[in-house]
């Protein structure tokens, strides 16, 4: 009989993607049959899934973890965040609306039911389902018609694990102030607790574990040390997305304040030969960059606004004149080019704007989204890529007569006459290691890394790891078989 334990952190960014990650596979190399699951995620970076439509690309990590192709069940609330008080709401893959914040609370506990569906259909293929839960139980202001976390814990009857983080100081206020805070009822869900990003000898923590124990009631998982090796996976929330130093080669990379799908950067980021460098507001393009990467926006006319406002217009033209490479995907494919229309206000007011003029295109706004994953060849090599397209508008123009991509019978992209300024909607083609190479080269860049490969090797010594540290065999005791399964 299917089982199911769910990770709830005592705060948000406590690591609860990556433990879940690492526990997924680590049962999948004790022999079970896992699925991830999160029942409600907030991201701008999406995966596209097999069966057409999109989850956080968290949770296509947690896939990959298990050894099972991404599916829209295994995340069936996606939120997409387009202003600071409205998101795009995914559901079962599908846009079904854009809603501003109190208008969503009003809308989740008709959401709740999806969950359940998509939730019991994993636990129908499955010897263990993880659940990831979304910031953290103790927001009791938010516990109202809650699917994310205990809300979603009571409906479908799955015991909790709190993890915390004590990197940032105060976990045992952190897990014990949990348990404080929530109604009885709520915290009578949590059968355990862990901590995560412990640097040091662990066993002076051996007198906090006790103290946590004594006061909760709750047995402790262990300890788990600083995973080194954490920044080799595809980062979930733009606040993880670093700068990474490396080769004498640099990737500049505006931060855009919509940023969406940045794992983009990941194989780049990997590359030891290349430092990727990520401009926060307020500072130029650095004029010693190599390429200027403009990455997806999920609003591309008002990322467009504030690339301007911030002056980086200004010096992408000078960094052009002196030679330099740009690329653009998706949302930084639009801005490159010599208009952007949005006839039916789609997102925001109704009308037209110019792009940064970089590319002899022009790109019209539509309300139909394009989700697919994709095959291509990269032109000048013959060189396979694969990656996957998610985006609203379709691109046209001049320029695309040098389209640098195949897919299927279209070509896709578009280029410059010199060639120093290409764009494209293919996102994910930098993890294909032959077109990655490829595209490095022709700019003096020796690459040899397989980093998928990586990615997979990091995930076993992830799960060794928690192996290693984490009482996983007290963890599958806790796990029971959900009510909402045994119950369909």
């Amino acid at each position: 009989m299917t089982k199911a334990i769910m990770i709830q952190g005592a705060g948000s960014n406590v690591g609860k993607s990556m433990v879940v990650a690492g526990l997924t596979r680590a049962f999948v190399k004790r022999g079970l049959r896992v699925a991830p699951f999160k029942p409600q995620n907030m991201s701008n970076n999406a995966a596209v899934t097999e069966d057409g439509g999109e989850i956080g690309r968290a949770q296509a990590l947690q896939a990959m973890a298990a050894r099972r192709a991404p599916h829209t069940d295994m995340n069936p609330v996606l939120l997409k965040p387009e202003t600071d008080t409205g998101a795009q709401v995914i559901v079962q893959g599908q846009r079904v609306a854009t809603l501003r914040a109190r208008k969503y609370a009003q809308a989740k506990p008709q959401l709740l039911e999806a969950v359940l569906q998509s939730f019991t259909r994993l636990c129908g293929d499955s010897d263990l389902v993880v659940v990831e839960g979304a910031g953290s139980p103790a927001e009791i202001n938010l516990r109202k018609g809650d699917i994310a976390n205990m809300g979603f814990a009571e409906a479908a009857g799955v015991p909790v694990i709190l993890l915390g983080d004590i990197d940032r100081g105060g976990v045992i206020a952190q897990i014990v102030g949990t348990q404080t805070i929530l109604p009885p009822e709520d915290a009578a869900h949590i059968k355990g607790f862990a901590i995560n990003k412990f640097r040091g000898d662990v066993s002076l923590f051996d007198d906090g574990l006790t103290e946590i124990t004594k006061r909760t009631g709750w047995p402790s998982l262990g300890v788990l040390p600083w995973f080194r090796d954490a920044w080799r996976l595809p980062a979930e929330d733009v606040m993880d997305i670093t700068s990474t130093p490396g080769g004498s080669y640099k990737v500049a990379v505006p931060r855009l304040p919509r940023i969406a799908n940045f794992d983009d950067l990941d194989p780049l980021s990997s590359e030891p030969n290349v430092s990727v460098e990520i401009i926060e507001p307020g500072r130029p393009l650095p004029g010693d960059a190599d390429l200027v990467l403009i990455p997806g926006s999920k609003s591309t006319i008002a990322d467009l606004a504030d690339f301007r406002a911030q002056g980086w217009d200004v010096d992408l033209h000078a960094h052009i004149r002196r030679g330099g490479h740009v690329m653009g995907i998706c949302g930084g494919y639009q801005m490159l080019g010599r208009d952007i229309a949005d006839p039916e206000g789609i997102e925001g007011k109704a009308g037209r704007v110019p792009g940064l003029g970089h590319l002899d295109v022009i790109t019209v706004m539509k309300p139909e989204k394009h989700l697919s994953l994709t095959e291509a060849t990269y032109l000048p090599t013959g060189d396979p890529v694969t990656g996957y397209e998610i985006h609203l508008g379709a691109t046209t123009g001049p320029d695309c007569a040098r389209a640098w991509l195949r897919v299927g019978e279209r070509t896709e992209g578009a280029a410059s006459p010199s060639g120093r300024v290409r764009g494209c909607y293919l996102h994910g083609l930098f993890s294909s290691d032959a077109f990655r190479g490829a595209i490095l080269g022709d700019l003096g860049v020796t690459s040899d890394l397989a980093f998928t490969d990586s990615v997979e090797t990091t995930l076993d010594a992830l799960a060794e790891h928690i192996e290693s540290h984490l009482d996983l065999d007290l963890l599958l005791e806790l796990a029971k078989t959900p009510r909402c399964y045994s119950n369909s």
